[in-house]
């Protein structure tokens, strides 16, 4: 998934902010840095835990960073747990596809995006410990609890964080509750196709642009309360974080949802699409996971509780006495 382009191609230039010439090529960052208007997130952080165990998975890492990277000025920060780092192997390529190649480090000059690994033989990846350790590390007012393998329509991002920062909600589902999912097979040549037209385009990225490529290769499939949550940070860590009881594959979405309804939370929805980018599943992603079982007992507990039994009960966790955060 390697782009081939002329970065000096361009005999005409502009300066950039020090004085220096900058090739007018639009695949080339620091062109298109001025001249295409990046969405202001800045006050939010994308965490994004992964263990990218499939070609596909790490295609879909590849499509969302540089998809987040290219229309957003936004923090991303993402955990990788596994025993290898594959994550280290993808950068060079969105930085190579967003046009930082003259840049010495794959680690450094990605704007506002954090790596952290931490090696791991076990093969059960438990997000929701990975997500609270994350979250404990932000200090954004916004924090998103991000799947590697969604995106939103543009004004989505931006209803959901204006939402929060104007004191609207508390808890954001950037997408409608029933028939809301697209589920996007994509091969990596078309997600690569996808891309570039984005970059080619060299302007503001409108919904329309970028939906239309994932509505025709896309179908219509039922959603609820995964994918993509924003939250005020403050909030997020007063009501629990993660319940990292959950272990890999797991009703915590629904936990999640319930949990801050019932605490009394403003949790906002906006009616609009998300879009899946289909993957492999292995057991940390569907109902062959081990644990299965002990996490359907967990639900099946909290679900019962009113607001003043679970006030109760997240304060009893033990796990959460290790957060400096909280």
């Amino acid at each position: 998934m390697k782009f081939e382009y002329n970065l000096n191609a361009s005999r005409e230039y502009i300066r950039d902010n020090q004085g220096h010439k900058v090739p007018k090529n639009p695949y080339l960052w620091r062109y298109r840095s001025r001249t295409k208007k990046r969405h202001d997130l800045r006050h939010a952080t994308f965490i994004i835990p992964v263990k990218l165990e499939s070609p596909d998975r790490i295609r879909n890492f590849i499509t969302l960073i540089t998809f987040l990277i290219e229309n957003f000025d936004v923090n991303i920060y993402v955990k990788e747990v596994d025993t290898i780092s594959k994550v280290e192997k993808c950068l060079p390529i969105i930085k190579d596809t967003l046009g930082l190649q003259w840049e010495t480090s794959p680690w450094d000059r990605l704007p506002r995006f954090r790596h952290d690994f931490e090696c791991s033989e076990d093969s059960l990846f438990h997000r929701q410990k990975v997500l609270n350790e994350m979250l404990d590390n932000c200090t954004t007012e916004i924090v998103v609890n991000y799947d590697v393998d969604a995106i939103l329509p543009i004004e989505s991002y931006l209803s959901a964080y204006q939402g929060i920062m104007d004191g609207v909600f508390d808890v954001v589902y950037p997408y409608g509750d029933g028939m809301y999912q697209k589920q996007v097979t994509i091969t990596t040549e078309e997600s690569r196709k996808w891309i570039i037209d984005l970059i080619e385009e060299n302007k503001e990225c409108t919904t329309e642009k970028h939906i239309k490529f994932l509505d025709d290769r896309s179908k219509l499939h039922t959603s609820d309360f995964g994918w993509i949550q924003f939250f005020r940070r403050s909030t997020y860590i007063e009501g629990g974080m993660e319940n990292e009881n959950f272990k890999a594959y797991a009703p915590e979405d629904k936990e999640r949802y319930y949990r801050y309804t019932t605490l009394g939370y403003k949790v906002g929805r906006i009616e609009n699409y998300v879009y899946h980018l289909e993957h492999s599943r292995g057991e940390n992603s569907w109902f062959t996971n081990p644990y299965m079982q002990d996490n359907l007992d967990e639900w099946e507990k909290i679900q019962k509780m009113d607001k003043k039994e679970l006030l109760d009960y997240y304060s009893r966790q033990d796990y959460l006495k290790k957060y400096a955060g909280i």
